[in-house]
């Protein structure tokens, strides 16, 4: 029997999700394949004290930026946040937590944590800051630091089709990050845009099956944003 995964908006498919001092993943690179529409219901749902594990933090008016604009996040977990002055601003302040990352490290927390790997151990970071607190061992001759794995209460991501069992297909850069995502959260939401009809997706082109999903919404539209637009000089 299929299973209708699909709610009517960002707010009913976060309803009963949210609560103050949870821990949030939210997919994308840049402002590249990030749920923007589930990042603007949690900022109207008022929730706070949020831990939230993403690579960046967006930019000031767009993306996680939204939701550091309203102190909404106490603490991120995150690779770069070279994008954004708020973030700067309230870390020099003291306002925000950073638990920093090498972006290959963050990426393999939460596929370890998705996978039920409590820890793993990897050379990057050895004898640097990253190390400091951290258990370190050396195996054939070179030091490696222990990571652990990262999971979360809630994933955000966003997708580029689904159908309403939840298997997914993302769309080129915007894969970054929401697979494994999907498979790290006690409860994981997708915002996708184009929603299709069981099967009407090939077996072999779907990345996260449907296992993985618990709630969908479908965009009406999309607000594709650049972070930074560059164009090549003509000659």
């Amino acid at each position: 029997m299929a299973v209708n995964k699909v709610y009517p908006d960002t707010n009913s498919a976060l309803a009963g999700v949210l609560r103050d001092g949870m821990t949030i993943m939210s997919g994308g690179f840049g402002l590249c394949g990030i749920p923007a529409a589930l990042i603007e219901a949690i900022r109207a749902s008022g929730v706070t004290g949020l831990t939230v594990i993403s690579n960046n933090a967006g930019i000031d008016d767009a993306g996680l930026g939204l939701l550091l604009a309203t102190r909404q996040i106490s603490k991120m977990i995150s690779s770069y946040v070279g994008e954004n002055a708020t973030f700067a601003r309230q870390y020099l302040a003291g306002e925000l937590e950073i638990e920093f990352n090498p972006q290959g490290t963050l990426a393999e927390r939460i596929r370890a944590g998705g996978a039920g790997i409590p820890a793993f151990y990897t050379a990057t970071g050895a004898g640097t800051q990253i190390a400091e607190g951290k258990e370190t061992k050396v195996f054939d001759g070179r030091a490696y630091v222990m990571e652990r794995g990262l999971v979360a209460d809630l994933a955000v991501i966003h997708a580029w089709k689904a159908d309403p069992e939840g298997n997914l297909i993302y769309r080129k850069t915007a894969r970054n990050f929401n697979p494994i995502m999907a498979t790290a959260a006690k409860v994981t939401v997708v915002e996708v845009e184009d929603l299709v009809e069981p099967g009407q997706i090939d077996p072999d082109h779907i990345v996260t099956p449907g296992i993985f999903v618990d709630r969908i919404v479908h965009l009406a539209t999309v607000d594709k944003r650049i972070e930074q637009r560059t164009v090549r000089k003509r000659y």
